[in-house]
């Protein structure tokens, strides 16, 4: 019968508990993911037992009403619902254009002994709290607007047919233009850090072949860059997106808070995280409080439905890059 030396003791101790470790990490795991799972089910949970009053009292005309009177009790999310769009288009119109060419100029065109410190300058743009874009946007953007540039908008757009519409109106400064270029730049460092990081990924080798085949720099990156890392530049857009849908206080400050249904760019509106953050305090009765919540609802399940299709963009992007999709 052969002995088991020292040497053997210690190496099957180790895989013991090597394998322990396994175990114990995985339960871990498992048990903060069911832990998130089980707290996003209670905030479900927690808003369709408050908005549930709404919902019986208006039915599916709470989402396409427009009225909002608390003297009456008689509540609508169309007004909310469609500023909170118009909004995150503006931002996402003038957000996704200019971390586009931030990231690429920061990893194209840069020199590299700069290129460390204007990606920090960058990123330090998502460090300054909304409510300091708020009140740099009541305060110095919107008299400049309200002088300047929304009368300029109206004299070369106004007389253009249909885009003219959204630029016409009295020129108040506040209002979903200045909120939508806001937001614009409250999600562009997020959006740059993230096309910045998946363009460097990108093969050295990759670009080389380009260059050596004779294409210009756009090229390079409009053909070569960007089929190669699509599904990062995808995520970094959704990414912009949830975060637009949901800003609170910047909006807060410039949109002009008015519960009617815009004409255009320059009028006054409101979204459903301004609405909120305005009159949750001053809900007096059940049914006020109720239809807030319900409007809480209506922007988990907008920004859960902007995400999902982020996702499933990003898994068919997958597929089309693997091959799979052939």
């Amino acid at each position: 019968m052969a002995l088991i030396d020292d040497a053997d003791l210690n190496r099957i101790r180790r895989i013991r508990n090597g394998r322990l470790a396994d175990i114990f990490f995985r339960w871990l795991t498992w048990s903060f993911m069911a832990l998130v799972l089980l707290m996003l089910g209670g905030v479900i949970v927690v808003l369709v037992q408050g908005a549930a009053p709404a919902l019986k009292l208006f039915g599916f005309d709470f989402l396409i009403t427009a009225k909002w009177n608390p003297v009456t009790d008689e509540y609508g999310a169309l007004v909310p619902l469609v500023g909170t769009l118009a909004t995150s288009a503006v931002a996402m119109l003038v957000g996704v254009p200019a971390s586009f060419a931030v990231a690429f100029f920061l990893t194209e065109l840069c020199p590299y002994k700069l290129r460390t410190s204007l990606s920090t300058a960058v990123e330090l743009l998502a460090a300054v709290p909304s409510i300091i874009y708020g009140i740099w946007g009541l305060f110095v953007a919107a008299p400049f607007f309200q002088a300047t540039v929304e009368p300029a908008l109206a004299a070369w757009l106004g007389p253009i047919p249909l885009i003219g519409q959204l630029f016409s109106g009295v020129p108040i400064g506040i209002g979903i233009l200045l909120a939508g270029l806001i937001l614009g730049l409250m999600i562009l460092p997020f959006m740059t850090a993230v096309m910045r990081d998946v363009f460097e990924t990108v093969p050295a080798v990759l670009r080389e072949s380009a260059y050596g085949l004779g294409a210009t720099r756009w090229e390079v990156v409009w053909k070569v860059v960007l089929p190669y890392c699509r599904t990062g530049v995808v995520g970094a857009v959704m990414l912009g997106l949830g975060r637009a849908l949901g800003e609170t206080m910047a909006v807060t400050f410039v949109i002009g808070n008015a519960h009617r249904l815009p004409k255009s760019l320059f009028d006054p509106a409101t979204t459903i995280s301004a609405a909120l953050a305005n009159e949750f305090t001053e809900a007096v009765s059940d049914t006020y409080t109720s239809a807030l919540i319900a409007l809480g609802l209506v922007l988990f399940l907008l920004t859960f439905i902007v995400l999902a299709a982020g996702r499933r963009l990003l898994l068919r992007a997958e597929v089309a890059k693997t091959g799979g999709g052939k």
